[in-house]
């Protein structure tokens, strides 16, 4: 059947793709991922309302982006389901063995990372999982884009010879994300912004958490 980009976002948001029906989870995930559209856009409006200098095409477009590219791992953890471990997420790493662009990236792969994949695919579906959550929040989004810039390195190198694979997908990936870690980008009408303006719980003081959230954020 023919596809194009406007009938397949209608088919993720409704949860109608095999990603989401061999999930095991399918309308769980559907149900969250309409969650999280919904809370970055109340973020977005919160900051409009209360910070004039957010009211500017640079913001909106910033957050706009900063959305997008969290859909993206959103949509790009669930293929790392189900646990423990994953035929999608078993298949691409292995396809790094032939591919990867050099001798000791390989070894690891081979020796290191696929023998232990059952342990491996749960903190990669998580991490994921938690770049696609800050991203479209907008919430430690700086400490988030330095770990999606390391993952997408470590696509970029271990599918560098891959002949269905274009190496710079992943360079235009990682400037992205250092786009966002650069000008802090969940300071554009995110949550980062709205902490950063009016910290709330564990965010005010100085306790642990909320000077640990000031370094990083």
């Amino acid at each position: 059947m023919r596809t194009n980009p406007f009938y397949d976002s209608w088919l993720f948001l409704i949860g109608d793709t095999n990603d989401h029906k061999g999930s095991g989870v399918r309308y769980l995930l559907v149900l969250l991922f309409l969650a999280l559209l919904i809370a970055s856009a109340l973020i977005a409006r919160r900051n409009w309302q209360q910070d004039p200098a957010q009211r500017t095409r640079e913001h909106l477009s910033i957050w706009f982006m900063r959305v997008m590219i969290g859909c993206m791992w959103f949509q790009g953890s669930l293929w790392k389901l189900p646990l423990p471990v994953s035929g999608g997420f078993k298949y691409w790493l292995e396809q790094e063995i032939p591919h990867a662009a050099f001798d000791w990236h390989r070894w690891i792969v081979q020796h290191v990372l696929v023998p232990n994949i059952a342990l491996l695919n749960l903190p990669v579906f998580l991490t994921e999982f938690g770049m696609g959550l800050a991203f479209i929040l907008g919430f430690l989004v700086r400490p988030m884009a330095a770990i999606g810039m390391l993952f997408a390195l470590q696509l970029w190198l271990g599918l560098y010879r891959h002949p269905g694979e274009w190496p710079w997908l992943y360079i235009f990936l990682i400037f992205v994300q250092g786009f966002f870690l650069l000008n802090n980008a969940g300071r554009s009408l995110g949550m980062d912004a709205l902490l950063a303006r009016k910290p709330i719980g564990p965010f005010v003081g100085e306790g642990l958490i909320a000077r640990l959230y000031r370094k990083v954020a």
